[in-house]
């Protein structure tokens, strides 16, 4: 039985290297190989780009890449645009149950969502539900989405069913932990491990704690940012993963 999970939050910035200079997709999916984590969260990926495919480096659909044969995917689209979109996208080892995504976009001019996932794991009496969520950059939007997780997942944590809310929180007042852990039960990984959340921003020197993998219903045995090459050079933020155990 499956009783350990690893897994990772990342935000790919749209598939490019800080800065913008290149498109750095598939170095990304080796990266993502090489740690090998059970569940993967991501923000900022394009689902399509009309303007790169018109100049022939539009390698593909970024979740479906990133995914290839080792993981199952669900992606949601959050921001649409005449040439594109791009959202939130959960990779998975395990069978997706379902999935939806809630928007939950302050003002029209910052699409956002949340992308809720139910996944089967092999012999656990109880679906584990995944949220993917990258929040808005103003501290009044990160209110109501953190009311809106919050609601969407209260009635689920009441059952103590195992959850999992990771993502891009741009938390820059760190007000998430309080509000999860009040209305959820819910722990962040780097704050049972470090007694901090892990600085993630930008990536080349690390300074914001902006990445966060929040769990209910685990016993959080390690976490870990990924500093330094290649992460570095992969994206204007660190990945952060952790190793989970059914509490």
């Amino acid at each position: 039985m499956t009783e350990k999970l690893r897994v990772l939050t990342l935000n790919i910035h749209k598939g490019l290297s800080q800065f913008n200079r290149r498109m750095v997709i598939h170095e990304l999916r080796d990266g993502l190989g090489a740690l090998d984590p059970d569940i993967v969260f991501l923000q900022e990926v394009q689902g399509h780009n009309q303007r790169f495919a018109l100049r022939g480096v539009w390698p593909g659909a970024q979740h479906e890449i990133l995914a290839g044969n080792r993981w199952l995917h669900v992606y949601a689209r959050n921001a649409v645009y005449d040439h594109g979109h791009h959202g939130n996208a959960i990779l998975s080892r395990f069978p997706f149950v379902s999935f939806e995504n809630e928007d939950v976009s302050d003002h029209r001019y910052e699409s956002r969502g949340l992308l809720h996932s139910v996944v089967a794991i092999p012999r656990w009496r109880r679906n584990l539900h995944c949220v993917c969520v990258h929040l808005s950059l103003h501290e009044r939007g990160r209110n109501r989405q953190l009311e809106a997780i919050s609601g969407r997942l209260e009635e689920l944590a009441s059952r103590d069913l195992p959850i999992i809310v990771a993502g891009d929180f741009n938390d820059w007042r760190h007000r998430a932990s309080a509000i999860l852990e009040r209305r959820l039960g819910m722990t962040e990984v780097s704050l049972a491990r470090h007694g901090r959340a892990a600085r993630t921003f930008p990536a080349v020197l690390p300074v914001l704690r902006l990445d966060r993998i929040y769990v209910r219903g685990f016993k959080v045995v390690s976490s870990q940012v990924h500093k330094g090459r290649p992460w570095s050079l992969l994206s204007d933020h660190l990945a952060v993963s952790a190793e989970i155990e059914r509490a």
